[in-house]
């Protein structure tokens, strides 16, 4: 559980670097743009939202509170694994070694 705990932050502080990086020095609307007229940008967009939609599925099927979900979803949708690696960190910080417990959440029965 160190290592997933380990890479789960290694991919928070990778996704957070790229996503100032971009805010920095990119331009959203000239570049998505860009991404969305090519075939391999569009593949690659509907790739990281079906991984999205996946993942939010995850948290709404262990999360106890629906608006809790809704706003980590959100926050998926914004920022992207940033947001997915906070989410398995802090779930993984939660269940206490217990594997059982970090996949199923509120439906994890001791």
């Amino acid at each position: 559980m160190q290592i997933a705990k380990f890479l789960t932050f290694l991919g928070m502080l990778c996704m957070a670097g790229a996503i100032l990086y971009a805010s920095l020095y990119g331009n959203f609307r000239q570049e998505g743009s860009l991404l969305l007229s090519i075939p391999w940008g569009i593949v690659s967009l509907v790739d990281l939202y079906v991984g999205f939609m996946l993942f939010s599925g995850w948290i709404l099927y262990r999360e106890r509170s629906l608006f809790r979900a809704g706003i980590w979803i959100l926050g998926m949708m914004l920022l992207g694994f940033f947001t997915g690696c906070l989410y398995t960190f802090i779930a993984l910080q939660r269940s206490q070694g217990d594997w059982k417990r970090f996949w199923l959440g509120k439906h994890w029965k001791e």
